[in-house]
């Protein structure tokens, strides 16, 4: 079996890849190997509003009970909600059933430990290995010892929403703001929030069916939101993935703002209050380079990881970088939560424009983005380091690197599924830019088939 985990749990098509039996495997070897010594586990289940989560939860939860573990069921909730409810409720795990921005057909399946933190490859391959092994020294209790499922869905909703709101220190009264719930895990919590806060919320796809999560809407489609802003003469807008992990921003022109922005933003106001440590933000190899030089202006430094938010949070925790993120709106704020955190992340942004008094698109134009191109190359997956190694590619590359002069940047990723490489390059012209990634992709194939 090659390894049921990827970048973020398991994930695949609800009832054909990710079926209730292995779902019912992955609560039982999850238990089993997040609880080992815990006496009478205790394991917080959240999910999304997908019409799979139902069956799914109820085959999780089965193979959680089933090795005497008790299942604390809290219903349709954010991700991250399951994040800091494991830690406030002293769970010795947590679980999310939800395929987060995909099409209502996929779900997964993902652990936090005891500290509301997602798992190692090492945890992760141990619940594996538990599965693959047949449960073999899995104890089978009986009787007394099997595990109970408890509901606490109203009350970890308002637990959740009273710690969110604690992470701002203003509020929002005056401010009109609309929010597109995706359809999903956000469209109780983020309204209830931002209500109560004071602010006047106009909000759209916040009617979950079961079948419309992420559906042309949300921080993967945000343009009904875009023309919505502006139709409804708000003063900003916000929106959420089907899981609200993510939290893209729309100014009141009707422009978005990505999470590059986002961090410019909220880095230059910690920097300014002295919460920013080390005067440094995480981020990826795939953000803008418009971001570097925003940042640099100000005098922050901009640290670098692979593309994936658990890179990002992995270099936050070694070196305590308190402010991390991708251009999706997958915002890490250290302080307050574990993972990226949707609603927090645009609290932040409606506090700062609350206290500087400014709108959001003078807050956003401390950042200019760069144009970007992005063309993939199909490589066979033997070649897909060929960038590394080809004399006539590296010469291609640094002669681009010397045309582009310092205003821009060329990067090479290979894929991680697919047999290609992305070819991207950053600069000041569109289409010079076009031309130079064409005609670099063209090679890199040339040379590899």
């Amino acid at each position: 079996m090659g390894r049921m985990f990827g970048t973020d749990g398991v994930r695949g098509i609800a009832n054909s890849e990710l079926s209730a039996e292995l779902a019912y495997k992955l609560g039982k070897a999850g238990a089993y190997v997040l609880t080992e010594g815990a006496h009478k586990p205790k394991i917080l289940v959240g999910m999304d509003t997908r019409i799979s989560g139902d069956m799914l939860e109820s085959a999780l939860v089965s193979g959680i009970l089933s090795v005497g573990a008790e299942a604390v069921c809290v219903g349709v909730i954010p991700t991250p909600a399951v994040a800091y409810l494991t830690r406030k409720y002293n769970a010795d795990a947590g679980v999310v059933i939800s395929a987060s921005h995909n099409p209502v057909e996929y779900n997964g399946i993902k652990f936090f430990n005891g500290e509301g933190y997602k798992l190692k490859d090492e945890l992760e391959d141990k619940i594996q290995s538990v599965i693959e092994s047949n449960f073999a020294e899995v104890p089978v209790p009986t009787g007394a010892s099997l595990g109970r499922k408890t509901q606490e869905c109203g009350e970890a909703i308002g637990d959740y929403v009273e710690f969110a709101k604690s992470t701002i220190d203003v509020n929002l009264n005056g401010l009109k703001i609309a929010l597109d719930c995706a359809n999903g895990a956000s469209y109780i919590t983020s309204v209830k929030a931002f209500k109560e806060l004071g602010a006047e919320v106009l909000v759209i796809n916040n009617d979950p069916d079961g079948i419309n999560i992420n559906k042309n809407c949300g921080s993967t489609h945000p343009e009904e939101l875009m023309d919505y802003v502006v139709r409804k003469n708000c003063d900003l807008g916000f929106a959420f993935d089907g899981d609200a992990d993510r939290c893209l921003a729309v100014d009141s022109n009707g422009k978005l703002i990505n999470g590059d922005f986002i961090i410019a933003i909220c880095g230059k106001y910690l920097n300014e209050k002295n919460k920013l440590n080390k005067s440094s933000v995480v981020v990826t190899v795939m953000s803008n380079l418009g971001l570097d030089i925003a940042l640099n202006k100000i005098g922050i430094k901009s640290v670098k990881t692979k593309v994936g938010d658990r890179y990002v949070l992995e270099e936050m925790l070694k070196e305590d970088y308190k402010l991390g993120g991708e251009q999706s709106g997958h915002i890490i704020f250290l302080d307050f939560n574990t993972t990226g955190d949707g609603l927090i992340t645009a609290l932040q942004i409606a506090s700062i424009v609350k206290k500087s008094g400014k709108k959001l698109s003078d807050l956003a134009s401390m950042m200019k983005e760069l144009p970007q191109v992005l063309v993939n190359a199909s490589v066979p997956n033997d070649k897909k380091d060929i960038h590394e190694k080809d004399e006539e590619i590296i010469a291609e590359i640094k002669k681009m690197e010397a045309r582009l002069d310092g205003c821009g940047r060329v990067l090479i990723r290979p894929s991680g599924t697919e047999p290609l490489v992305r070819v991207m390059l950053e600069g000041e012209d569109q289409q010079e830019l076009d031309g130079m990634a064409h005609s670099l992709a063209e090679l890199i194939e040339k040379k590899a088939n």
